[in-house]
């Protein structure tokens, strides 16, 4: 489901998730600085490989045929694997992504995989159709999650992520021991189990999913506990605490 800026999925946690769009705008310079590096990479390389192939262009006159072969053979190989690459090992990033906050997700707000990465950036020669990104900006512009063809084809949406805050000293987890009582009083075992689910998938999560899931996690929890969001700042080490009185409580082993 979809906003007209926001993407919100609904969790088999039962927990909402909104994810900021990324609007044509933020993707196209995100694309550009991707464009520039890109130039940049294939201009040093071009540079070394013709340096390379100068000396031996005196003894063999087929040397700049071959020099300008494997020229072209890596721009290409640059120009069609650096989106993919990168996306599939930065988990849905390129440097220009990176630097503009965007990341690509999987519409069901899970981290894409490296078909996902390699099957939306296949696509991107259709985007670009018939000149200038054509085809990509229209589809944008009427899909209501801002997909471009590569997008529908992964089953991916590109997103705003928010950069990671400090958590400093500006507060304190409840010691455990005072998470005793209320455990066992106000929180139902499903409410432990989602707690507890969280923890084990949170690594396998990108950082603006994870963030927003303890969250929310943690209002629902601290809610019931009576625990106000000002006492718990850091919601997972509220979660793991919560998690760590369960396994120590009596009546939930």
């Amino acid at each position: 489901m979809s906003s007209s800026d926001k993407l919100i999925i609904e969790t088999p946690e039962q927990t909402t998730l909104e994810f900021p769009l990324a609007g044509i705008g933020s993707r196209f310079l995100a694309i550009a600085l991707d464009t520039l590096l890109q130039v940049a990479v294939m201009c040093v390389v071009s540079i070394v490989l013709i340096a390379l192939a100068i000396p031996f262009s005196f003894f063999f006159r087929s040397t700049g045929l071959w020099a300008f072969a494997i020229i072209l053979f890596v721009v290409f190989t640059i120009d069609v694997s650096y989106f993919a690459l990168f996306e599939a090992l930065w988990n849905g990033q390129t440097p220009g992504k990176r630097w503009t906050h965007l990341r690509v997700i999987q519409d069901t707000g899970r981290p894409i995989s490296p078909y996902d990465a390699v099957l939306r950036n296949l696509l991107r020669i259709v985007d670009w159709l018939p000149t200038l990104y054509a085809a990509g900006i229209v589809t944008m512009i009427v899909s209501r999650e801002n997909k471009r063809v590569g997008d529908y084809a992964a089953g991916t949406v590109v997103i705003h992520e928010k950069p990671l805050e400090a958590v400093g000293s500006i507060g304190r987890v409840p010691a455990a021991g005072a998470l005793v009582a209320p455990l066992g009083s106000q929180i139902t075992l499903e409410e432990l189990q989602v707690v507890e689910t969280f923890l084990e998938r949170r690594g396998s999560l990108p950082p603006d999913v994870r963030r927003a899931i303890a969250r929310q996690i943690a209002d629902r929890v601290g809610g019931r506990m009576g625990v106000l969001a000002g006492t718990r700042p850091d919601a997972e080490k509220f979660l793991e605490a919560v998690a760590e009185q369960r396994r120590a409580s009596a009546r939930f082993r």
